[in-house]
């Protein structure tokens, strides 16, 4: 207990007001003075800079000021953020326009129809199926862009529940974002556990089901209590799409045309994260199945070849400009457009982008300039102060402070992660409990500092409130299911210690 004491009074409490004053300056601009949220997050950013002890000086001018190192670190931040989303974000809005504008949307939906009936609740739950299986190789943000525009076509076909789809999509999207490798933060976390690759992805895809269920379930209430239409939102024309609903099944591309916009993009990035996993599986087991499938693919310098192209051609930038290019030859064939003509329509949806980058981005500036600021220090202090609480439990509170202080879920696990690695040799149960707990942490509490809120807020046509009233709280229920069922099942099943 002493040395519990000594530890506590040892904490930095400094960032955590920071992080408190920060919160709140997003909250006050973007809801109460209604603040664009560039402006919001940007000036919350250089507040924490102002207030924060003490930035990291730059290396060849360490004399500068504290206020200037909090201009210069914002937009390192923002940079950085920007850097990776906005190639993705442009080329999805193109693939958005162009699969409404040519038809394309609506051959599916017709088709989705066909199969799950008319009944929102059971479209919601295929949506929530499908898109929890397409989206284990995928990032979120990619397979949302590539399914809101079915979205607005089902919503306009069934006549309501836009709200319902939206939803849907972000509940089978999610899950798969913090639990199954290839994605970065669980990638992370298996190398920080010292868990099996192998291992993790299966129990990270089961363990994800009954969470994903009650997402489906939360958005069907609120479905019911904020029910939103569907607004145009610069990238698609409700007048050109409703029209389109009109047409008769012979003037729509077919099926397949309409699905390959969407299908090779996951496909390319599914080849390259295979390639991925293989590759990490024969570095950890040199005689295990990855070395088989090395094998099997011609040997190693034959595999290094095909990975090099595969990774290539599945890089997430390269799969989305692919899958634009498809959209816009579609789009051109089906409505019989000039090339000009073509480039005229890309042109809304690429100034929707780039508002969707700017806020994005500035929310990654704001993130990176709270961890300069030093709360992730100051977190991993508290969690040095308080190791006598159950440690899958606190490796979930840890989570859930670097999700709600910096915004992105993989950064969340990737800190939270190494901050609770030095803690293994004290856990009861198998680490994999540990890493099921970090994601859902990862997973829940979005507000507006992570890039995925403002994807689906801006792509969908959500005011920030109303992004807040649905998409906030549905993360939130499958990271609390998550947790629950985690806990439980560390004790009921502890595994052996031994096995990690």
């Amino acid at each position: 207990m002493p040395g519990t004491l000594l530890a506590a009074a040892a904490v930095d409490t400094w960032p955590f007001v920071v992080l408190a004053a920060a919160v709140a300056a997003v909250i006050l601009g973007v809801v109460v003075l209604r603040l664009h949220p560039f402006v919001a997050l940007l000036a919350a950013a250089l507040l924490a800079g102002g207030l924060a002890e003490g930035l990291p000086p730059d290396a060849k001018r360490p004399d500068k000021g504290q206020l200037v190192r909090a201009v210069e670190l914002t937009a390192e931040g923002f940079g950085r953020t920007a850097g990776g989303v906005a190639i993705v974000i442009g080329m999805a809005t193109i693939i958005g326009m162009a699969l409404t504008e040519s038809g394309a949307a609506d051959k599916v939906v017709r088709r989705f129809l066909a199969v799950c009936g008319t009944g929102p609740a059971g479209i919601a739950l295929a949506i929530v199926i499908a898109t929890y299986i397409l989206s284990i190789p995928i990032f979120f943000d990619s397979m949302f862009m590539l399914m809101v525009p079915v979205a607005v076509a089902l919503a306009l076909r069934t006549g309501g529940h836009f709200t319902l789809y939206v939803l849907a999509i972000c509940a089978g999207g999610t899950v798969t974002h913090a639990l199954t490798i290839p994605h970065p933060g669980p990638t992370f976390m298996a190398e920080n556990l010292g868990i099996d690759v192998g291992l993790s992805i299966w129990v990270g895809i089961v363990a994800g089901i009954v969470p994903v269920l009650a997402g489906w379930v939360a958005c069907r209430m609120l479905d019911r209590a904020t029910p939103i239409p569907v607004r145009d939102t610069g990238s698609v024309s409700l007048a050109d799409a409703r029209s389109i609903m009109d047409r008769p099944e012979s003037q729509l591309p077919s099926l397949t045309a309409s699905l390959l916009p969407i299908v090779v993009p996951i496909l390319l990035i599914s080849a390259a994260s295979v390639v991925d996993v293989v590759r990490q599986g024969a570095a950890r087991d040199a005689t295990g199945w990855a070395a088989g499938a090395i094998a099997a693919s011609g040997g190693l310098e034959r595999f290094r070849s095909l990975a090099g192209w595969l990774e290539f051609v599945g890089n997430k930038n390269v799969a989305l400009i692919v899958g634009a290019g498809l959209a816009l030859a579609l789009l051109a064939r089906q409505r019989r457009l000039s090339a000009a003509e073509v480039s005229r329509m890309t042109g809304p949806p690429l100034e929707t982008a780039g508002v969707i980058i700017l806020i994005t981005a500035a929310g990654g500036a704001f993130g990176f300039m709270l961890e300069q600021a030093g709360v992730k220090r100051a977190i991993e202090g508290w969690v040095a102060a308080n190791q006598g609480i159950d440690i899958v439990l606190l490796g979930y509170a840890v989570a859930v402070v670097f999700r709600i202080a910096q915004g992105s879920a993989t950064v969340a696990m990737q800190t939270a992660s190494a901050v609770c690695a030095g803690l293994l040799p004290a856990l009861e149960c198998h680490p994999l409990y540990l890493f099921l707990a970090i994601g859902f942490g990862a997973t829940g509490f979005s507000w507006m500092n992570d890039s995925g809120f403002w994807v689906v807020s801006r792509l969908a046509g959500f005011s920030e409130r109303e992004t807040l009233r649905t998409w906030t709280p549905l993360l939130t229920v499958i990271s609390l299911t998550g947790i629950v069922l985690t806990l439980a099942a560390s004790r009921l099943a502890p595994l052996a210690a031994a096995a990690r």
